[in-house]
């Protein structure tokens, strides 16, 4: 399953993220009709299909007790949580998540839907287009790599 595409939306005033439909139809072909949400990093909130979660899981479990695992385990598992679609195809976003990414600042609710792969990012849409202009800073200066690639 991976997930493409940039959708711009807003988070209503109960704190629900309308996730686009495409992606809800690869969750439902896939038999993931539930998600996990967890912060992850600068983008915002991630959502996880729960199968590509507990694969995270086994592999956290695995890790020696260090600081790495340890901070891992506070920014990133014990901040997860599980959300299901209403009838809208609306995750409920947990106020902690919202106010640590910066979802819902001021009554500014905007937000920025990201496929990435084997997840779905929830950016707040400020830094989502502050990070592509940084990103496309430094993609033009360097040009050789994108050629190499064949863009």
């Amino acid at each position: 399953m991976g997930f493409q595409g940039v959708y711009y939306n807003s988070i209503d005033a109960k704190g629900r993220a309308s996730i686009p439909a495409k992606f809800r139809d690869q969750l439902k072909e896939n038999n993931q009709e539930d998600i996990l949400v967890v912060t992850q990093d600068r983008c915002g909130i991630v959502a996880y299909p729960l199968s590509e979660w507990e694969g995270f899981l086994e592999k956290f479990a695995q890790l020696p007790n260090d600081q790495f695992r340890e901070d891992l385990y506070f920014t990133t598992v014990t901040p997860a949580t599980h959300c299901t679609f209403d009838k809208q195809g609306r995750i409920q976003l947990p106020q902690s998540l919202r106010e640590y990414c910066q979802l819902d600042t001021d009554g500014v609710r905007d937000v920025v839907i990201v496929g990435g792969a084997q997840k779905i990012q929830i950016w707040n849409k400020t830094r989502y287009i502050e990070m592509l202009a940084e990103a496309e800073q430094r993609l033009a200066e360097d040009r050789q790599k994108r050629f190499d690639l064949g863009l």
